[in-house]
């Protein structure tokens, strides 16, 4: 299980949320990342602690609900064919509302930018410019 690292005064430093859930094999890639390089992390497990309607909604804006909606998620993939239909940002919304897993994995939040997916050049390109 991934703990939030720890600063040396012994607060936990939060400016760092990992978003996904936790038997997720890129959700590890992850958090072997951020620990590697000794960043200091919070994790947020959808499945523990869900998702609110505001924070999706922003990420869709910033990202594209296309992208944070996981197409190829086993969950989404068993969906009835007519709830696929005519997908627009509102219906996917709902969709990763009720069924989080549905939700690109990781969602890293940085402050000022989120990050969706893992890719190790991505993660390095915006903690360097931190």
């Amino acid at each position: 299980m991934p703990r939030p690292r720890r600063q040396q005064s012994g607060v936990v430093a939060t400016m760092v949320t990992l978003y996904g859930i936790r038997n997720c094999d890129t959700m590890k890639k992850a958090w072997s990342w951020l620990e590697a390089h000794e960043i200091p992390y919070a994790f947020h497990d959808y499945r523990v602690s869900g998702i609110d309607k505001t924070s999706l909604e922003a990420w869709c804006r910033e990202l594209g609900w296309e992208k944070v909606l996981n197409k190829a998620s086993t969950t989404f993939r068993a969906l009835p064919e007519a709830e696929k239909q005519g997908l627009d940002a509102g219906k996917a919304v709902a969709l990763m509302l009720a069924q989080p897993t549905m939700i690109k994995r990781p969602v890293l939040d940085i402050g000022e930018r989120r990050l969706l997916g893992f890719k190790p050049d991505a993660y390095a390109a915006a903690f360097a410019k931190r």
